[in-house]
């Protein structure tokens, strides 16, 4: 669900390229730069559509406050209030979504420990835009429930959300993976903004407590704890989830830039809907790589490289980790 902004227009053209334009096949590079610069070309001389929501921020943020063509909908229900909270409860972890991955050159270490967990910062979310879409882990999103996407925290799992200007929480349950920016710390479905009055502006200050079924959520919640100075240096020590022996991925494409590699990942994610694993993005050897996975055996890898082949005609690359 990430999806560069500024590269919107390009996305929605370069989905209509001939395929031979895409790594796999015979074209040169010269071919796709030129395909790049011609794209640009027609977005810039495109006519506008009409802007149907009002960004509340300059940020470039996947939150449903920060885009012009995301909100909150055309038909939203009449009381969202009364739309229950998520009731936690114990679930298994999805197996490829609490692994570590990189997104836009940073890589995330998920923490899947039972333990308590307190932060504070910015609330963003996400509407219409994603409304519909699969979640990082298979879930079809809806932006009338009561979900949420953390970064690193495990999935699925339950916060506490609380507004500290009104004091009013929600509890949510966490499905995706998301914001991927410095200033946020979650991003929260449009009913559960709304219910925390941080929907109309894009964004706000919250509390994040993760919380376990039989907890008391009846009690007053309290705000995280400041860092002390040498916390605030110090590294952040996750659990990191250890890969099997013998897991491999599958290499989609490499590209020398970060942005056409993030393109053409939001385009795989989207045309390869029966994939049930994560589609990242890793820089290695001066190439930003586009793979899937991972995968327990050669043999299971080999399958999917067989779908893609069959859905895309080009060969993905079987690699080790």
């Amino acid at each position: 669900m990430v999806v560069l902004p500024a590269y919107r227009c390009i996305d929605r053209h370069l989905a209509r390229l001939p395929e031979h334009y895409w790594p796999g096949r015979r074209a040169s590079a010269g071919v796709l730069v030129a395909a790049i610069a011609l794209l640009m070309s027609a977005c810039g001389s495109a006519p506008k559509k009409p802007e149907t929501a009002k960004p509340a921020s300059s940020s470039t943020a996947k939150s449903g406050g920060y885009y012009l063509d995301d909100g909150p909908g055309d038909n939203p229900p009449a009381n969202l209030d009364a739309i229950a909270d998520a009731v936690p409860k114990a679930e298994p972890l999805h197996r490829g979504a609490n692994r570590p991955y990189t997104i836009f050159g940073k890589t995330y270490v998920p923490n899947v420990a039972s333990e308590p967990f307190r932060q504070q910062g910015i609330a963003s979310w996400y509407g219409r835009k994603y409304h519909g879409q699969m979640t990082s882990i298979g879930e079809i999103y809806d932006m009338y429930g009561m979900t949420a996407a953390h970064p690193t925290l495990p999935l699925p799992s339950y916060v506490r959300v609380t507004n500290p200007a009104n004091m009013k929480s929600v509890v949510v349950r966490l499905n995706d993976r998301g914001p991927f920016h410095a200033d946020r710390v979650i991003d929260l479905s449009y009913t559960a903004a709304a219910k925390l009055d941080i929907a109309r502006k894009g964004s706000g200050m919250v509390w994040v407590e993760r919380v376990f079924p039989g907890d008391n959520l009846a009690r007053k919640p309290a705000a995280p704890p400041l860092p002390s100075p040498a916390a605030s240096v110090a590294p952040v020590v996750t659990q990191t989830v250890i890969p099997e022996a013998g897991e491999v991925y599958l290499q989609l494409a490499a590209f020398s830039s970060m942005e056409n590699a993030e393109i053409f990942r939001a385009r795989m994610a989207r045309e390869l809907d029966w994939n049930r694993e994560p589609i990242q993005v890793i820089q290695k050897d001066h190439l930003f790589r586009v793979r899937m996975g991972p995968y327990k055996s050669r043999e299971e890898a080999e399958a999917v490289a067989a779908q893609v082949k069959q859905s895309h005609d080009f060969a993905a690359v079987i690699q080790k980790p």
